[in-house]
């Protein structure tokens, strides 16, 4: 299949609306497509925030269509005189998003020529119609809840490629990495919290926000992995850096949704004592070194603290551990 679908909704529903209008012999009655495709949107909230912004515009419009029209006449003086009025109006009722279809009910009156109850009824009944076959096709809203699992399956992954790549540096000094998993997580946090906010707009029972606040985390713990990086790279290999290695390839093995953030912290409690119980350093290489090994511990601190505030949900956490099972499978 070609197309998706929404597009698949938008040309059932402006069919059918207009089929409506035909049927019950409205004037214009092409209106009624004009205004279901509007009404369609990526979300169910959206959709009814959109619904209500056309229903409060097309009325308005209807009000000031009756008034101007009736006191100045039917030419495009009035007309300019009636936008002029009108769309500050709508700006100040916050329904501008709805001056399209306004616009069309207001020039089906210019072109008529006079306002009657009758006309008055015929937009009317065509505002409705569009509206409502919009929010009936809106309904339905695939979930792509699988398809946010695989984005946070691919976070974790470049998660934990960043972390081995630190590790890496920090125990033999290599400098070929490309850093292209920063490229893509950084892409992938956006990704994430575009559709989870999709997920929370079409839900109106219920405000399910795990994902966006799962992918806020990641943003976050982001923002210090980047954060430490010019640190890393200026860390010359030692004793000590080779042990914060090693904490770096567990803590990569370790990146999940569930919160194993403790015992982590206390790792990094003993490997910070550790390194205050050595003895000062002597050279200046040696003190950059020490100086930037303490900051990149500090650093990972506040990465588990923001982790450990994560309240993990267990049945999703099972979710994503035996989806990966199943990637690692292929």
């Amino acid at each position: 299949m070609f197309f998706g679908y929404r597009t698949f909704k938008t040309a059932v529903g402006a069919g059918l609306a207009i089929f409506i209008a035909q049927w019950l012999e409205l004037e214009f009655f092409t209106a009624a497509g004009i205004i279901t495709v509007l009404c369609i949107r990526a979300t169910k909230k959206g959709s009814l925030e959109k619904a209500w912004k056309l229903l409060l515009a097309s009325v308005t419009g209807l009000l000031f269509a009756m008034v101007i029209f009736e006191l100045f006449g039917y030419h495009p003086l009035s007309l300019t005189v009636l936008l002029l009025l009108f769309i500050p109006t709508l700006l100040k009722i916050k329904a501008i998003d709805g001056i399209v279809t306004s616009i069309v009910i207001l020039l089906h009156i210019y072109t008529i020529g006079t306002v009657t109850w009758e006309l008055f009824l015929n937009e009317l009944s065509l505002i409705l119609i569009g509206i409502t076959v919009g929010l009936v096709m809106n309904l339905y809203m695939p979930s792509i809840d699988h398809q946010i699992y695989d984005d946070q399956i691919e976070l974790e992954y470049q998660f934990q490629r960043i972390l081995q790549e630190y590790s890496r540096y920090l125990r033999d000094h290599l400098d070929d990495w490309d850093g292209k998993e920063i490229t893509k997580a950084s892409a992938l946090i956006e990704e994430g919290k575009a559709k989870a906010m999709r997920t929370i707009d079409n839900h109106f029972l219920r405000h399910d926000d795990y994902f966006y606040n799962y992918f806020a985390m990641r943003e976050k713990q982001f923002i210090i992995l980047e954060r430490i990086l010019p640190f890393i790279s200026g860390v010359t290999p030692t004793g000590e850096s080779k042990k914060l290695a090693s904490f770096l390839d567990r803590l990569s093995a370790a990146v999940n949704p569930g919160n194993t953030a403790q015992q982590f912290m206390n790792e990094l409690d003993d490997l910070n004592a550790q390194f205050r119980s050595h003895e000062l350093p002597k050279t200046h290489d040696e003190f950059v070194t020490r100086a930037g090994l303490f900051y990149i511990i500090h650093e990972l601190e506040q990465y588990l603290e923001i982790k450990q505030n994560f309240l993990p949900d267990d049945q999703r956490t099972k979710m994503i551990k035996s989806k990966k099972k199943a990637y690692r499978r292929k």
